[in-house]
């Protein structure tokens, strides 16, 4: 009997007899010896329905689940090998730093290569535990000075969550503007953007990148070229050891590993098995993306979700995509008179009926147990969310590659429902590989289920290039950063470098300080210095700006800073302008909303929503303002072109203009230096408003001292502030 006859069957038993389970064992224990992924797909099976072995099997069980490394299942299932040695071993995986936790065959392995002089690269499934080890590296204690790179502040924060349990050790640093702790060691969380601006670093003893796929240039990843630039950084200032993980990689550019004295490790040893059900196949030539085909398929996904106990997180291709099907959900569920799922009123709801509209639909939603997760939320929304999800608050999880990417969580079931990222690029193999890798969590789940509402994209070998060093292809933005030693002979005969070599030494350090588009700077270089003399108030401005000069500015960046293929739509130019001055004068988001709201009623905007559908795309589209161009890309620009005003004016021996406090202003929300923080830590600004009127913000000399002032004020005046807000201020400080 193969191994899928064998699962087929336990599935389909109530009980499996003592002969079964004796001879099962006997198959699984030689697959561990001679095909070590069908063992290991056997065992799961079978710890997946260990409730029908006999109980009197189950040492021998217990013996191959020690066999194949699976130690953490051993604890879970209280479970003891048989044998002496088993018993041995079992302890000898037991982590000597963090408490009563079980490393798996293969994170032990990892962890020898961690504490052997070499660096370590590895590809491993979802599910195998590669965060585990950033703890033990940061409990161990062994390094002063740790870097963790990850590429959303929502990963950050969740990382700084299980972190700050060694806040007597490590000063956690996850703003630019904190200073480093010289009694203790630092613990810097930060994204590439952030490293590259952070000014003066400490040494540096470790760096870690998750995600390191995202050096690809191949990935088309517009942000590739800041990791790139922030990793050399690091590795030519202070010569760190480093770990890189990431999922589904083959390999590496050839000759990086050697280089640098690091491991490429690949492996597939998981936990968690995937379950797949081609439900494209039942329904062949009936699914669409439009008309009757678009509503069958949707229909077909909803008696899915709704037939299901289990949990769903739902692939979707985009932020309105995932409203839009979210809200279709929600109302097939009235429509067939299913009751609202929750039996009390979840916190978030009414911050959300308080601080944003009582019409948002996003209430409706949260009532029937739907969350959505994308780009185009507020930060502390998005992760509310996905942790009600996490504590079973939420069934349903509608979700773009933002959480597939960005957030820790699984489910026991995954759709594949759209089959591209926006309207255009296809999800291939490897993407598809990190959504079906969410099915099925660690220590929850044995076996997840992934339905393919879609053919899953041809599976391709992927080979990382890491450009700083393959420098084939390398983009302007790495190269111009790269010591004259590092290039290589071959770039050093391209055009490409020559141009870049006919930049003067002092444009060349600004450029590559200010790391964005090369050219595009140049371009405002020469610009500025066309106009410094007769439009000098339009540049050398300080505080906050006036229309025209917000306005010369946002004109400026957008001709000249955004990027080849760069998406921007809905968003122009001129309204750019516009709803960055009137959240300027207002610093009111419901202000902006209802404004947003008229100007799609003025422009006939989506003509086929009534008004409420409109209101609550003005929603959506204000909040991804928010958090791509209010809290991203507009300070981003402001510091780029203070930088470049203040080295022309120092040319032409003019007095310089400062955005700085502006640029910094808006990147917070208007909330004062000293409360920012406050925002990385995802506590909402509703809060950070009643503490800011509670506290003497001049005897706060520190982080520390902030955080002490909050938690005493919540304990001693609760009246002030939301339910919700109290979870957030209580769950994340």
């Amino acid at each position: 009997m193969n191994i899928e006859a064998i699962i087929k069957n336990i599935e389909s038993k109530d009980s499996i007899s003592v002969d079964e389970s004796f001879s099962y064992a006997k198959i699984c224990a030689n697959e561990l010896r001679n095909n070590e992924n069908l063992g290991h797909r056997l065992l799961i099976y079978i710890l997946e329905n260990f409730k029908k072995i006999p109980e009197h099997t189950k040492d021998i069980w217990f013996d191959i689940v020690e066999m194949a490394g699976f130690y953490p299942y051993l604890k879970k299932e209280r479970g003891e090998p048989s044998t002496i040695d088993g018993k041995i071993r079992k302890e000898f995986h037991l982590s000597e730093n963090l408490e009563n936790i079980y490393l798996h065959e293969e994170q032990k392995i990892l962890k020898y290569i961690l504490e052997s002089d070499k660096n370590l690269i590895v590809s491993a499934p979802t599910s195998f535990g590669k965060s585990l080890l950033i703890e033990e590296i940061v409990a161990s204690g062994k390094y002063k000075n740790i870097v963790v790179i990850q590429p959303t502040l929502a990963l950050l924060d969740e990382t700084r969550k299980k972190l700050k349990r060694y806040k007597e050790r490590y000063k956690i640093i996850v703003k630019t503007t904190q200073e480093p702790a010289t009694d203790k060691g630092n613990l810097f969380l930060l994204t590439a953007e952030r490293v590259m601006e952070y000014p003066n670093l400490p040494p540096i003893d470790f760096l870690i990148i998750d995600e390191f796929y995202k050096l690809s240039q191949k990935r088309d990843d517009e942000r590739a070229y800041i990791l790139n630039n922030a990793f050399y950084k690091l590795l030519k200032k202070y010569n760190p050891k480093f770990y890189l993980l990431g999922p589904n990689i083959d390999g590496i550019s050839e000759g990086f590993a050697q280089k640098y004295n690091a491991v490429f490790y690949k492996t597939d040893y998981k936990l968690v098995e995937s379950k797949i059900i081609d439900v494209y196949l039942e329904h062949k030539k009936k699914f669409g993306s439009r008309g009757e085909k678009k509503q069958y398929k949707e229909h077909v996904l909803f008696e899915l979700l709704n037939t299901e106990k289990e949990q769903f997180i739902i692939y979707c291709s985009s932020p309105k995509k995932v409203r839009d099907l979210a809200w279709k959900f929600c109302n097939y569920l009235k429509n067939n008179e299913v009751e609202k799922k929750i039996d009390h009123e979840l916190p978030l709801i009414e911050w959300i009926k308080e601080n944003v509209h009582t019409n948002w639909n996003l209430i409706e939603i949260l009532e029937y147990s739907i969350g959505i997760n994308d780009g185009a939320l507020i930060k502390h929304i998005n992760s509310s969310i996905v942790d009600y999800f996490n504590e079973g608050r939420l069934k349903y999880l509608f979700c773009t590659t933002t959480l597939i990417e960005g957030v820790n969580t699984s489910a026991k079931n995954i759709v594949f429902f759209d089959n591209t990222k926006g309207n255009r690029k296809s999800i291939d193999f490897f993407d598809y590989s990190n959504i079906k890798g969410r099915a099925g969590r660690f220590m929850i789940h044995y076996i997840g289920k992934i339905y393919n509402f879609n053919p899953p994209p041809k599976k391709e070998k992927l080979i990382i290039d890491i450009p700083f060093y393959q420098q084939k292809p390398i983009e302007d933005e790495v190269l111009i950063t790269l010591h004259k030693n590092d290039v290589k002979d071959i770039v050093k005969n391209t055009e490409q470098y020559k141009k870049l070599s006919e930049l003067t030494d002092d444009e060349r350090e600004l450029f590559r300080k200010n790391g964005v588009s090369v050219w595009g700077q140049k371009r405002i270089l020469e610009q500025l210095y066309k106009d410094i003399k007769r439009k000098q108030n339009l540049i050398t401005w300080n505080g906050i700006p006036n229309y025209q000069q917000l306005s010369y500015l946002i004109e400026l960046s957008w001709d000249n800073l955004l990027r080849s293929g760069e998406t921007t739509r809905p968003m122009t130019k001129k309204r750019l302008i516009k709803v960055t001055f009137d959240y300027t004068v207002n610093k009111d988001i419901l202000f902006l909303i209802k404004s947003n709201y008229t100007y799609y009623k003025e422009k006939n905007y989506f003509s086929k929503y009534n008004d409420n559908e409109l209101f609550n795309e003005a929603i959506r589209d204000v909040f991804n303002i928010f958090r791509h161009w209010f809290q991203f890309k507009v300070p981003k620009w402001l510091n780029v072109v203070n930088n470049i005003q203040k080295f022309v004016c120092e040319k032409k021996n003019l007095e310089a203009g400062d955005y700085a406090y502006y640029a910094t202003l808006l990147e917070n929300d208007f909330v004062p230096e000293k409360l920012s923080v406050l925002l990385e830590y995802g506590i909402p600004k509703s809060a950070i408003e009643k503490i800011k009127n509670e506290i003497n913000l001049e005897e706060i000399s520190n982080d520390e001292k902030l955080i002490k002032e909050v938690i005493s004020l919540i304990n001693k005046r609760p009246h002030l502030f939301l339910k919700y807000e109290i979870e957030k201020i209580k769950g994340n400080l």
